[in-house]
């Protein structure tokens, strides 16, 4: 008997490595977002925290952060350590190499100029309300180091502190300063209250844009946050 074979004809095709293109890929995207989006907004909140705009000649005005500030930013940083925000053998670790150490590094050196600049925008600049202000970032920062928070509370927790600081100095203190006037006689004789808190509380007169410009800093800031890796091992 005879067999009759039966011949398909059949295309090799070849297997593609789809999985391993993915993972390549979206590491590239992490790493883009993780060295380079990120510490931008840091650096813009750096630069925006201490602009000021005046009000009389509408000029720019860059105020250095008080010793405060680099303290509150000190504080703000272990509590993201102790959040976990940020792990510290996820950042630095004798398993990453020299340049992702440093990179790292870069980018945590700009989070610290940030917060440094966060608070130096939402503190007044001198004066009984800088006192004020800076005894409940201080108190608020300690207690909240001892406290459990994980990471998405801890977010919003400091997007509230933030815009109740926020508040109290562009919408309140900024309204109870006096506009630039062409004397100070002229000042008192049309806002004599106005002129007289202005001059009691040390408050400096600064255009409404600065309210604006520091508005956008907070956003940048707390978008840096949540966009904050934290741990940086690649799988």
């Amino acid at each position: 008997m005879s067999e009759e074979l039966e011949i398909i004809e059949a295309e090799l095709v070849p297997v593609v490595e789809v999985p391993a293109v993915r993972s390549e890929t979206a590491r590239a995207v992490r790493a883009r977002k993780r060295y380079l989006l990120v510490p931008f907004l840091f650096l813009t909140v750096a630069l925006l925290g201490g602009l000021r705009i005046g009000s009389e000649k509408s000029e720019f005005v860059f105020v250095r952060p008080a010793l405060f500030c680099l303290i509150a930013a000190a504080m703000l940083m272990m509590l993201f350590f102790r959040a976990g925000l940020l792990r510290l053998d996820g950042w630095f670790s004798e398993d990453f190499s020299s340049l992702k150490n440093v990179a790292n590094g870069g980018v945590i050196v700009a989070l610290f100029a940030a917060s440094a600049q966060i608070f130096n925008s939402l503190l007044p600049e001198a004066g009984l309300p800088f006192w004020v202000i800076g005894f409940f970032f201080f108190w608020t920062l300690w207690n909240n180091l001892f406290a459990d928070f994980d990471t998405m509370r801890l977010i919003r927790s400091l997007g509230a502190l933030f815009g109740l600081a926020f508040v109290a100095k562009y919408l309140i203190l900024m309204n109870l300063t006096a506009p630039a006037a062409e004397s100070w006689w002229q000042g008192i004789l049309q806002n004599p209250t106005q002129e007289g808190v202005t001059w009691l509380l040390s408050l400096p007169r600064y255009s409404g844009a600065t309210g604006y410009i520091q508005f956008f800093a907070i956003g940048f800031y707390l978008l840096g946050l949540f966009l904050l890796d934290p741990d940086t091992r690649d799988e």
